[in-house]
């Protein structure tokens, strides 16, 4: 494996390396330096917890000569406030001998006044969220012209949230001479345009998207045919408090996350919840609760997960399945890190078992199936949306049988989905002639989208 002396990269950046005890390259840290170094348009594609950010920030750094210039550089776009402290963390982290400015920047609960006089005083690199670069860009507080290069972190989440009006209009005030970066877990038909819009010739490496997990971590598989037969399930789980230390809950959308923790939180005290529609003092302070061990239990959408990283996690439990299968192996990869042991549970009702099917596919291994507890009550009360959109319930042994019952039941599925289609209205016709977003924030993560399998 290469080290980073290997790079002959600055004796500053080498110190900092070897002080936070960094000597090896990670594959997507290998495949990014040279062509970010030497300026070609770059795209990568790595899972959570790759070393993408030191993928980037460090060529960025290697190349970036000391200046006193008022305007930035080096302009670094990320979805969510996690992320973005997140990054200027990690930047802090490689410049502590090195003469450098970096400023952190998004909205919120943040006032934006501090942050103009912030960017008015002078910096090299500036890491924000795309609404508030473009405000503080309106504020004539952001020069835009001075951006040598353009990164962009989390592209797909960037696009679910909605941020594609926010970044067509700095696009078009940055200098069309530049080098662009961009990062993503996953590849979307967004993503696939965005890179055709906006980049030159770019260098693309795709890193650990496929393949199977860590050995480290046991993964294992139940069948529940709704919402609150899963909170059940998850009640009876969470009830074994020395295997559940600290337990990670990955739900499929905002609302749903949030009826999860009302449901548990009624019973017990130390269940914490994030998503993009709580404030940033909620996130924080959730987060902070789990990580000093007060909250045992996080429940959290996976486009605000992209931005934690929380060590020592005992279990990750997907309550939805996600329609994305690289979004599975994002969430394990949350626990069994640095050598330590992890554990993984997948609850999936019938009509997730495509996107199990997917996921199993992916990874190239079947998840073992656990058979589902018999003093746990089967739920018959369905949320809103499952009454919206029904699908025939089974009892989990059900469910487990149709599992197995291979392709004569997809192929029936099928079928039935397509008899069942619906016209499309206007409204969503016109979406998506025009590509616009479908929708903000994490719901996207597991609603399937037939013009997304396009």
């Amino acid at each position: 494996m290469n080290t980073f002396e290997d790079l002959k990269i600055k004796k500053q950046l080498l110190k900092a390396l070897n002080d936070l005890g960094y000597e090896h390259q990670t594959p997507i840290q290998q495949a990014s330096y040279s062509p970010i170094l030497a300026g070609a348009d770059f795209v990568g594609i790595a899972q959570t917890g790759t070393g993408k950010t030191f993928a980037y920030v460090l060529p960025i750094l290697q190349d970036l000569k000391y200046s006193d210039q008022p305007h930035p550089r080096v302009l670094i776009m990320a979805p969510t406030r996690e992320l973005v402290i997140q990054i200027v963390e990690q930047i802090e982290k490689l410049s502590p001998y090195i003469n450098l400015r970096v400023l952190g920047v998004f909205g919120g609960s943040n006032n934006i006044k501090p942050q103009k006089l912030a960017v008015l005083e002078g910096q090299d690199i500036i890491v924000g969220t795309p609404r508030r670069l473009y405000d503080l860009f309106l504020s004539n507080a952001l020069r835009l012209k001075s951006i040598k290069k353009l990164v962009i972190d989390e592209v797909d989440i960037m696009l679910d949230f909605g941020y594609r009006t926010q970044l067509k209009n700095i696009f078009e005030h940055l200098p069309t001479k530049r080098q662009n970066i961009l990062f993503s877990a996953t590849m979307t038909s967004y993503v696939d345009e965005l890179i055709d819009d906006f980049l030159v010739n770019p260098v693309k490496k795709t890193i650990s998207i496929s393949g199977t997990p860590l050995d480290s971590i046991r993964q294992e598989a139940y069948a529940a045919p709704n919402f609150y037969t899963k909170a059940n399930l998850l009640k009876h789980i969470l009830q074994d408090e020395e295997e559940f230390s600290k337990v990670l809950v990955f739900v499929g959308s905002k609302s749903d996350a949030d009826r999860l923790f009302e449901l548990l939180s009624e019973e017990a005290k130390d269940f914490a919840l994030i998503h993009a529609g709580k404030e940033q003092n909620y996130r924080t302070k959730s987060i902070e609760g789990f990580v000093d061990g007060s909250s045992r239990v996080l429940i959290a959408t996976d486009v605000i997960a992209r931005g934690i990283d929380i060590e020592k996690i005992s279990a990750v439990i997907s309550f939805n399945t996600p329609f994305y299968p690289e979004n599975y192996i994002h969430r394990i990869g949350r626990t069994g890190r640095a050598g330590e042991s992890g554990r993984a549970i997948l609850f999936f009702s019938e009509k997730e078992i495509a996107q199990k099917d997917a996921i199993e596919s992916l990874m190239n291994q079947e998840i073992p199936l656990t058979p589902f507890p018999e003093e746990v009550q089967v739920s018959t009360q369905l949320t809103p949306d499952e009454k919206t959109n029904p699908v025939q319930q089974l009892e989990p042994e059900d469910t487990k049988k149709r599992v197995k019952g291979g392709a004569s039941f997809h192929e029936k599925a099928a079928k039935n989905s397509k008899a069942k289609e619906k016209k499309k209205s206007y409204k969503t016709a016109m979406k998506e002639k025009f590509k616009k977003p479908i929708g903000k924030g994490d719901k996207i993560q597991n609603r399937k989208k037939k013009n997304r399998k396009k």
